[in-house]
């Protein structure tokens, strides 16, 4: 998924020096943000108050949309480099292509991962023929310098593992949770889980204590750690918990994120994660001159012009403004 901000600003984020050495709430407000013509998402991450959750830095929850009669998701051709992208559906279909070659629906509790790392170009729309409810996340995980030229790929894996207790189900979309891994390839400690809570469910999932946590509610209201979640709110955690407490006055959903603190200082602007400016501007002319990122093959539409670059320096900080 883009960012379709037409004058995006650049985003310093990394270091640990930031990050809280014990728990913490912080409640992060979503900011509205139109994708493509006819949908609506809530960016979590990067907030005014927080950039990155471990690895995560990018965080935007759509939905539930009712597209009976609508497009739906139209995302045409983009480019990324520097980073990894996580398609998640609670609800609906959404059809990836990429420069790759590859051309895959995602659906509902699927993970469709795809590493950029140098450069790769996607598009993600709803088919032509989609189900009535688009609802859904798109994560984004920084890849560290060891592995941010790696070769671009793409990952799509319908069967993920599921670990239940009483009161909840947890899907892991990536890294491990409660002794479960997920088959997505990862290049950092990292964790992200799909939580389901049955109605008056009080449970207390095990967390590393080196890792930062958050929390994305999908659906319902959960109170995480005793403070009550919105549908399509996060709540940032901080580090130093060995578990969780959540509870639901009704049945919800919650993605659950967490990593090792992501040491290295980044520059996140428009589509690309890179360690200075001039990364960055060089990966934008790459875009605009047609050179390093392929071509996607099918979209019906032209790929997505690079916004200007902002007058001020691009320079990589820490990790909150």
């Amino acid at each position: 998924m883009s960012n379709l901000d037409v004058r995006p600003s650049a985003v310093a984020c990394g270091g640990r020096e930031d990050v809280p050495g014990g728990p913490v709430h912080e409640v992060l407000p979503p900011r509205r943000v139109p994708l493509g013509e006819s949908t609506f998402v809530r960016r979590l991450l990067p907030s005014l108050g927080r950039r990155m959750v471990g690895a995560w830095c990018f965080v935007d929850h759509y939905g539930p949309d009712d597209i009976a009669d609508q497009p739906g998701m139209q995302v045409p051709p983009h480019p990324h480099i520097g980073l990894q992208t996580v398609s998640w559906l609670h609800d609906g279909e959404v059809l990836h292509r990429d420069s790759l070659g590859s051309l895959q629906t995602v659906r509902s509790r699927e993970l469709g991962l795809m590493t950029a790392g140098r450069a790769i170009a996607h598009s993600e729309e709803s088919p032509r023929d989609h189900p009535r409810v688009l609802h859904g996340a798109q994560l984004w995980v920084a890849l560290p310098d060891a592995h941010r030229r790696t070769d671009p790929a793409f990952e799509h894996h319908g069967d993920l593992p599921v670990v239940t207790g009483p009161g909840f189900s947890g899907t892991v979309i990536l890294g491990e949770f409660d002794g479960a891994a997920s088959p997505g390839t990862v290049f950092t400690p990292i964790v992200g889980a799909d939580i389901a809570l049955a109605d008056g469910a009080d449970v207390r999932l095990p967390v590393e204590p080196d890792f930062e946590y958050a929390a994305l509610t999908m659906s319902g209201v959960t109170e995480v750690d005793g403070v009550r979640a919105e549908p399509g709110s996060m709540v940032y955690l901080g580090c130093g918990r060995r578990e969780l407490r959540l509870r639901a006055d009704g049945a919800s959903g919650l993605v659950l994120l967490g990593g090792e603190p992501f040491a290295e200082k980044l520059v996140m602007w428009w589509n690309f994660v890179a360690r200075s400016g001039e990364e960055i501007r060089r990966a934008r002319e790459d875009w605009t001159s047609g050179d390093g990122f392929g071509v996607v093959h099918g979209y019906d539409g032209p790929p997505i012009p690079a916004p200007p670059l902002p007058d001020v320096p691009l320079k990589p900080r820490g990790r909150v403004r």
